[in-house]
C-alpha cells in the first residue's frame, strides 16, 4: 500500500500529471489521489504552480483565439469586397445592359470636355475615337 501511495505522489508532483491521469494509470478512483495528494505539505505549492500555469495557457489560448478571428474577419471582409467588385463588373460587361452616353462619359471624364456655349461635352480627338463612341454628349 505505501508504495502506491509513494507512486501516486511521483506521479503528482514529480511528473506533473493531473488526477484523472493518475487515476487511469494507477487503477483506483480519483477521491483516494485527491485524499493521498492533499496530506502531503507540497499540495498547496504545487496547486499555485498549476494555476500560474494554467492561467497563462487560457491567456495565450485567448490571444491566438482573438489573432484566428480578426484574421479570419479581415479575410471575410476582403472575399465580400471582391465579390461586391464582380457583380459590379458583371452588371457593367453584361450584354443585356446597355451603358448610356451619359454613363459612358462619366466612365471616361477625362476624355471629354465641356463646351459651356452649346452646353456638352465633347470628345478630346487627340485620344483617337472609335466609332462607336459618342464625339459628344448633352449635359443634362
Amino acid at each position: 500500500m505505501e508504495n502506491k501511495k509513494d507512486m501516486i505522489i511521483e506521479l503528482f508532483f514529480e511528473q506533473h500529471l493531473k488526477v484523472t491521469e493518475i487515476s487511469k494509470n494507477i487503477g483506483t478512483s480519483s477521491a483516494y489521489i485527491t485524499k493521498i495528494i492533499k496530506a502531503d505539505p507540497r499540495y498547496i505549492e504545487e496547486k499555485k504552480n498549476r494555476k500560474e500555469i494554467s492561467k497563462g495557457n487560457r491567456k495565450i489560448a485567448q490571444n491566438s483565439f482573438m489573432k484566428n478571428k480578426r484574421e479570419q474577419k479581415r479575410i471575410d471582409d476582403q472575399y465580400l469586397i471582391v465579390k461586391a467588385q464582380h457583380n459590379q463588373d458583371v452588371m457593367e460587361l453584361s450584354k443585356r445592359g446597355h451603358m448610356n452616353n451619359q454613363t459612358f462619359r462619366k466612365w471616361n471624364s477625362s476624355a471629354y470636355n465641356y463646351n459651356p456655349s452649346k452646353h456638352r461635352y465633347e470628345f478630346n480627338e487627340q485620344f483617337g475615337r472609335a466609332a462607336d463612341v459618342p464625339k459628344y454628349v448633352k449635359e443634362r
